[in-house]
């Protein structure tokens, strides 16, 4: 599983203080905490006004590249403020995120395309959020014709089906299920993702839905999340099922982790 460690976001009350504060070390901590727990990429979203999005971004960036050579995930709605944090990153990372909404990807793939950076893309478009598998998988495809117009490798993009709120479900995540299983059948190589959080929004205990979610998603195609990596039981839950599903010869991965302390450790 590819672990995006979701904390450093403005939305989050404790970040959004910070960031108004240019309490430096805070972002500091939360970076150096996240690496600590086995993230692959730092997710780095400013959730400011516009008119300061980008001077914010490089602010967070040149903060976590200050203790971490950690790939940096660009988390921005923006599509001229990612081209520009792009700028601001020692390495290749993620960008997070483009879609079929307005000129995201037309701005953004010319930008990447000849780059090793990889894209979280979200099955939407102009019209909102499709509210069923085959709208959702008609958005897909035109994502990867977008890609195969730029020479972008499926490898390199990472699938957002868009987990909505389960409380306002009307069929749990079946539709959601069936998106990612097609998508791993037209390409195998692709990556699919999404904000495991969400599908537990307005609903009690929370962190056993984000679980049971993990584990059914996984046996759908998902290999990429965004998570808080310091929540011990949804990461412990996540390489149980890697062992589960064959994913982990012999279980290795999951009894290293357990032994670095990553889950199983708090009573």
């Amino acid at each position: 599983m590819i672990i995006i460690g979701e904390k450093i976001n403005g939305a989050i009350p404790s970040v959004g203080k910070a960031i108004a504060e240019r309490d430096a070390d805070f972002i500091r901590n939360l970076a150096k905490m996240q690496v600590e727990a086995g993230v692959d990429y730092l997710d780095v979203c400013a959730s400011v006004d516009p008119s300061e999005e980008v001077e914010t971004l490089k602010w967070l960036i040149d903060l976590v590249q200050e203790v971490t050579d950690t790939p940096i995930a660009i988390d921005s709605p923006n599509e001229d403020a990612i081209v520009e944090a792009i700028k601001f990153c020692n390495k290749p990372g993620i960008i997070n995120s483009v879609s079929m909404e307005g000129k995201k990807i037309e701005t953004i793939f010319p930008v990447v395309a000849d780059t090793e950076w990889d894209i979280v893309a979200l099955t939407c478009d102009d019209t909102g959020i499709p509210q069923d598998a085959e709208q959702r998988l008609r958005v897909f495809s035109d994502i990867m014709a977008k890609a195969k117009e730029y020479n972008i490798a499926p490898s390199r993009l990472h699938i957002d089906p868009l987990v909505q709120m389960l409380a306002t479900s009307e069929d749990g995540i079946i539709s959601i299920m069936e998106v990612m299983r097609e998508i791993k059948k037209q390409y195998p190589e692709i990556h699919i993702t999404g904000g495991a959080s969400n599908i537990s929004f307005n609903l009690p205990a929370r962190r056993l839905v984000n679980q049971a979610f993990i584990v059914l998603a996984m046996s759908a195609g998902m290999d990429s999340a965004i998570i808080d990596p310091t929540k011990e039981d949804l990461v412990g839950m996540i390489y149980a099922t890697e062992a589960l599903l064959g994913e982990d010869e012999y279980c290795m991965e999951y009894i290293g982790a357990y032994r670095e302390g990553k889950f199983g450790q708090k009573k």
